[in-house]
């Protein structure tokens, strides 16, 4: 150990933020291990590293013999007396010892410790970068695919985007940036492990509030969002300002800001809906772009009973019912939807 260390520990303390001290105090401990395996686990030692000058010393815990046995252990009287003339028989005392064959091993724990301690600091530093982050929108760049898992570059860390939390139909290309969640930061014993996601509904809840200024003001409040992923959202918003329109400040002018969505999401729909404390009022904006011609509730069962233009039946339910299920994941109200003909016909609302 010398000057060219310590400045050594001081550059990785400045650039990796790892603690000199406990850098130094790892060392120490990691060389009383090595010592003890290569010279005997029966001694007792201490290992003290200068501060200043990187100096390396052992010392020994040997006891005042009459008569040397065991030098690993013991020290004459008189070698004792060298050192100080107040020692006496079966005083314990320390002694400097640094076997010359000792010196490239310590160098070498030392170095190891350096290298372990440098990829805890990383780690450290991973998971710490990500650990607030969770729950918020980042921008990342495809990086390949690890398994059926993608790998993205996020501000120079790698992330996952498992299976389950990617998109169907959309292509995840090498090189291709795009926003993500960040949906999980885990420890683990390889390291930090950061997950992301492109289907959880909190993306679109994100994108908004970063694309839409009143929302970030505080104008408009998102209240709520139900997402097929890669198909539709629907998603309800309200003004705390009656001068201020909710979905046109959404839509932005030609569509313009709803599109900015639209397109990082490849194409999928967007219904913004008006968000209403009255449910029958909320549940007939949430099946749009269906017409509604009256809705009930009942507040028993918690179901929402809408009849609907016969031309209407069709679209209010959606696609293999995606609309309707979409609609009542907004809401969380079930919702039993019936035409004009079948409630004319004798069909009775419920």
């Amino acid at each position: 150990m010398n000057n060219e260390f310590m400045t050594l520990l001081d550059e990785l303390e400045k650039s990796k933020g790892i603690s000199k001290e406990a850098l130094l105090e790892a060392i120490e401990q990691a060389v009383i291990s090595a010592y003890k395996r290569h010279y005997g686990s029966f001694q007792e030692i201490r290992v003290v590293i200068d501060r200043d000058s990187g100096k390396m010393c052992i010392m020994c815990k040997v006891t005042v013999v009459d008569e040397v046995f065991d030098p690993e252990i013991e020290i004459s009287l008189d070698e004792a007396r060298e050192i100080s003339p107040l020692y006496e028989i079966d005083d314990q005392i320390e002694i400097e010892r640094m076997p010359e064959t000792f010196g490239r091993i310590a160098a070498q724990t030392a170095r190891q410790i350096i290298v372990q301690k440098m990829r805890e600091g990383e780690r450290s530093m991973i998971f710490n970068k990500f650990s607030d982050k969770e729950g918020q929108i980042v921008s990342g760049i495809i990086k390949g695919y690890d398994k059926k898992n993608v790998v993205v570059d996020v501000a120079g860390s790698d992330a996952s985007l498992p299976t389950n939390e990617q998109v169907m139909g959309e292509t995840y290309t090498p090189g291709k940036r795009m926003r993500f969640i960040v949906s999980a930061v885990n420890r683990t014993t390889k390291g930090p492990q950061v997950f992301v996601s492109r289907s959880h509904p909190l993306l679109v809840r994100k994108m908004f509030e970063t694309e839409i200024p009143e929302i970030q003001t505080g104008v408009i409040e998102i209240k709520s969002v139900s997402r097929e992923p890669g198909q539709r959202t629907k998603i309800a918003v309200c003004s705390s300002d009656e001068n201020v329109d909710a979905i046109g400040s959404c839509i932005g002018s030609k569509g313009s800001r709803v599109q900015a969505i639209v397109d990082e999401l490849n194409g999928e729909k967007i219904d913004i809906v008006k968000y209403s404390d009255d449910v029958a009022e909320y549940v007939s904006a949430a099946l749009s772009p269906a017409k509604v011609t009256s809705s009930t509730v009942n507040e028993e069962d918690k179901i929402c009973n809408v009849i609907v233009p016969d031309n209407q039946l069709s679209l209010a339910i959606g696609k293999e019912g995606q609309n309707a299920r979409l609609a009542a994941k907004l809401t969380g109200w079930k919702i039993d939807i019936k035409s004009e003909s079948y409630i004319a016909d004798g069909g009775e609302e419920e």
